[in-house]
């Protein structure tokens, strides 16, 4: 397998990690498909959506692929009076990845990225890897403290 940007960069900072390799089905990109095709925890398994607030501008949020993102709790998280998902077709020029891709790992640039809380309920959790077909699993702290990541609770229970 080819090296993504995020794998690069862990590499660089000698974070060990496990690639999770899947096949992909075009038809069905969600985080819940990937799990079950893993056969990995759903709250183990973390998406990466990219949003925009009114005041802080871009943000990346990381939550289980089993929860949806709460953007009135992520806007008061954030100090933002109102945050909107950025559109897919946008998602390349802006991070570098596109959707069913997209990790918080190595984006084009670094945004403030926030991760659920529940991440730290588990040892190991799991991001893209940067393209479709690979998901990283690796040490939660870890990736919390690499991506420098605010913890907090902004999904919809």
């Amino acid at each position: 397998m080819n090296k993504t940007n995020a794998m690069r960069m862990l590499d660089a900072a000698k974070i060990p990690y496990q690639i999770l390799e899947y096949e992909v089905d075009e038809s069905d990109l969600s985080g819940m498909h990937i799990a079950k095709t893993l056969g990995f925890p759903p709250e183990q398994m973390f998406k990466t959506l990219v949003a925009k607030g009114d005041k802080t501008g871009y943000l990346v949020f990381c939550i289980p692929v089993n929860e949806e993102i709460d953007l009135r709790r992520a806007a008061v998280l954030t100090g933002n009076k109102k945050i909107e998902m950025v559109h897919v077709k946008d998602l390349l020029a802006l991070t570098g990845y596109i959707r069913g891709g997209v990790s918080p790992i190595g984006m084009k640039k670094k945004f403030p990225t926030y991760v659920a809380e529940t991440a730290r309920n588990f040892s190991e959790i799991t991001v893209s890897s940067g393209k479709r077909g690979a998901q990283l699993l690796l040490n939660s702290a870890v990736l919390l403290r690499f991506l420098e990541a605010k913890v907090g609770d902004f999904t919809q229970k």
